[in-house]
C-alpha cells in the first residue's frame, strides 16, 4: 500500500501554487490571490498540511515556497510573465514529491505543470478561456481542470472537467449600512472591457454620483487608456465621479455597504465577477451587462437588475431600490462561502488522489505478474474504492 493511498481519509498534504504577481492575500486588487488565500486558509483550518508557494510578502497559514522577494505587480513589473511562471514551477517540481496533490492557480502555465509533476495537479482557471490558443492546449487536457463557472466550462464543451467550483469568500463579517446613500460605485480596472468609461456615462444619464475604487495597470496599454480615455471621461463628468483609486478590502467593503448599488457594466466575459458576491454580501444590489458567468451568480430582480447596454443598465437603476438586501445578503453568505468552495475542492483532490493510487497499483500489480490475479482483484475491488475516496 503506498503512503498516497494510506493518508486519503485523513490530512492531506497539499501545495497551492499562486502567482507571482501579486502578494496572497492581495492588499488590495488581486481576485486569484484573494481566493487563494481563502483556500488555503480554510483547508489549514481543517487540518492539512498545506504548503503555499507564493510572493515573500505573502501572508498565509502553513508552509510558505517563497518563488519571488516581493509581489511584481505593485513593483510596477510590466514585462513577460513566462519567465516568472518558470521560476514558480521549478519551486514546485523540486519538491513535488513531498505532497500528495498540487492546486495550481498559473492559468496557461499550470498545463505544463501537470504533465510534467509526478503527482497529481489540479488546475483551477481563473481566466477567460475563448482565446486563440486555446483549443490547441486543450485538445489533449490532463486530469484535475476545474472550471469557476458553468460559462467558462462551456467555451470547451468537448473539456472532460473534473468539476465546476464556485468561488467563495468569507462573507459573514461584511458591513452591512441601513442608511445609504443614492450613489453608485465601480470596483475593478481601467481596463476598456471592465466597463469603466461605461459605469461613468450610466452615473451621468441617472444623475447619480459614481465613486471609482480602481486599478491601473503597469503595462503600456494600460497607460495610455487610463490617461487618453478614462481621464478625459472623468474630466467631463464633473462632480459626478470620483476616482478613489485602489483601495484594501475592508475600505472596499465599507464603500459598497454604503452605495445604493454597484455597476459591472463590462462588455467582457467575466469567468465568475468576485466583486458581484462582494457586493451582494454587504447587501448591494448590483446592475450588470448579461454576460459571462453574472447570470449564474446574480438573480435578476432578487440580487439587482441586467441590461444590454448602456441605455438599458441606467434604465434599471432606479428599479434597485424594490429589493430586500437583507435577503441578498443572506442568500449570498450561503452560495458563495469558503466553505462551500473548499468543500469543492476536497473532493477533487480526493478523487485525483485516489485515481493516481489505483493506477500505481494497477502499474504494480502488473509489473509483479500475478499469477491468480488476487492482488489486482482485492485493488480493484468496489470496497478498494470506497475506502480511498471515503465513500464519496
Amino acid at each position: 500500500m503506498t503512503k498516497g493511498i494510506r493518508i486519503v481519509n485523513r490530512t492531506l498534504r497539499i501545495a497551492q501554487v499562486a502567482p507571482p504577481f501579486e502578494r496572497v492575500p492581495p492588499h488590495a486588487y488581486g481576485g486569484t490571490e484573494r481566493v487563494v488565500d481563502e483556500l488555503v486558509r480554510e483547508l489549514h483550518r481543517r487540518g492539512h498540511h498545506v504548503t503555499t508557494f507564493a510572493s515573500g510578502d505573502s501572508i498565509v497559514p502553513g508552509e510558505r515556497v517563497v518563488t519571488v522577494p516581493e509581489a511584481l505587480r505593485p513593483l510596477g513589473y510590466a514585462g513577460d510573465s513566462l519567465p516568472y511562471m518558470h521560476i514558480t514551477m521549478q519551486a514546485v517540481l523540486a519538491r513535488a514529491a513531498e505532497f500528495d496533490v498540487i492546486h495550481a492557480h498559473l492559468e496557461w502555465a499550470s498545463l505544463l505543470l501537470a504533465r510534467t509533476s509526478p503527482v497529481p495537479v489540479v488546475t483551477t482557471f481563473h481566466g477567460r478561456l475563448d482565446l486563440p490558443w486555446a483549443e490547441a492546449l486543450l485538445s489533449d487536457p490532463p486530469g484535475g481542470l476545474v472550471a469557476i463557472s458553468q460559462n467558462q466550462a462551456a467555451t470547451h464543451p468537448d473539456v472532460p472537467w473534473a468539476a465546476v467550483v464556485y468561488n467563495g469568500l468569507t462573507l459573514g463579517g461584511a458591513p452591512t449600512e441601513r442608511r445609504r446613500g443614492d450613489g453608485l460605485v465601480f470596483v475593478g480596472r481601467i481596463t476598456p472591457e471592465k466597463g469603466i468609461v461605461e459605469a461613468i456615462e450610466i452615473a451621468t444619464r441617472t444623475g447619480r454620483p459614481l465613486k471609482i475604487a480602481a486599478k491601473a495597470g503597469p503595462s503600456a496599454k494600460e497607460r495610455e487608456y487610463h490617461d487618453e480615455v478614462f481621464l478625459p471621461a472623468l474630466k467631463a463628468a464633473g462632480s459626478l465621479a470620483e476616482y478613489i483609486g485602489e483601495i484594501p478590502s475592508a475600505e472596499r467593503d465599507l464603500l459598497f455597504a454604503e452605495s445604493y448599488a454597484t455597476l459591472m457594466p463590462g462588455s467582457w466575459p467575466e469567468p465568475f465577477g468576485l466583486v458581484a458576491i462582494e457586493s451582494l454580501a454587504c447587501g448591494t444590489p448590483v446592475v450588470a451587462r448579461r454576460i459571462g458567468a453574472l447570470p449564474e451568480v446574480l438573480r435578476e430582480g432578487i440580487d439587482g437588475f441586467f441590461g444590454d447596454d448602456v441605455t438599458g443598465m441606467a434604465f434599471v437603476v432606479d428599479r434597485v431600490a424594490e429589493l430586500d438586501r437583507d435577503a441578498i445578503r443572506a442568500s449570498v453568505v450561503d452560495r458563495f462561502s469558503a466553505e462551500r468552495m473548499t468543500d469543492g475542492y476536497e473532493a477533487v483532490y480526493r478523487r485525483m488522489i485516489a485515481g493516481a493510487s489505483q493506477g500505481a497499483g494497477d502499474r504494480e500489480t502488473r509489473e509483479a505478474g500475478s499469477d491468480d490475479g488476487s492482488t489486482e482483484r482485492e485493488l480493484a475491488s468496489p470496497q478498494r474504492l470506497e475506502a480511498l475516496t471515503g465513500g464519496r
